[in-house]
């Protein structure tokens, strides 16, 4: 694992198991992952690249891409994602590997919690869907996730594991996480605007203050 970058606030991993083998390369400000490396360039079920972002993922699980691409996405940050996992078992490995990873990444990436907003909130509909996220820099891994999904599976997905992703992420990424779907009828929708509402919180409590100061009474996170 490389050291975080302070000034370019990037990260690049590999987390290897007997169960998966995961690259993340992630910068939280978005622009080019070449100078990175880290992460394989090969064709994805969630890629899109222009000047302001590159995004390229490729879990093995179509659905749990189009999580995380929407995540990346509206986060601002660019993102590359390669996994090959033993989903000949079933998506539990793959999909909370994946999570854990870029929790990790993001951990990295961030670095020590000063100069931040800290909190961030964001709302994000979806048609008739709603959710709500509301996120802490607090290095207290916490998380508090409602989806109110009714479907077994999305895609190849499986809906108990949609929650736990956000539950992982939020374990390595050091952070404390509520994310609440507040109305809706498809999962899908559901689903989709909690992750781009978590985006969208995610997003704000990472914006700098120009301070130096860590925001919290403690003097430090």
């Amino acid at each position: 694992m490389s050291a975080p970058d302070i000034t370019r606030r990037t990260a690049t991993l590999n987390r290897n198991t007997n169960e998966t083998k995961i690259q993340i390369s992630l910068s939280l400000d978005g622009g080019s992952l070449q100078s990175l490396g880290g992460a394989a360039e090969d064709a994805s079920h969630a890629t899109q690249t222009s000047a302001a972002q590159s995004i390229n993922i490729n879990s093995g699980i179509g659905f749990l891409d189009h999580m995380l691409h929407a995540l990346a996405k509206h986060s601002g940050w660019s993102l590359s994602l390669a996994c090959q996992g033993d989903l000949h078992i079933d998506d539990h490995h793959t999909a909370e590997d994946c999570a854990l990873a870029l929790g990790s990444a993001f951990k990295d990436a961030i670095g020590p919690i000063v100069g931040y907003k800290r909190f961030g909130t964001g709302f994000a509909p979806l048609d008739e869907a709603l959710s709500r996220a509301v996120v802490d820099l607090s290095n207290r891994p916490c998380a508090t996730v409602d989806l109110k999904l009714k479907r077994e599976r999305i895609g190849d997905l499986s809906c108990e594991m949609i929650p736990h992703v956000l539950a992982s992420f939020a374990q390595n990424a050091g952070i404390t996480m509520h994310v609440d779907v507040l109305k809706g009828e498809n999962d899908h929708h559901k689903a989709e605007s909690a992750f781009k509402a978590l985006a969208l919180a995610l997003k704000e409590a990472t914006t700098r203050t120009g301070s130096n100061d860590v925001p919290s009474t403690k003097g430090v996170l």
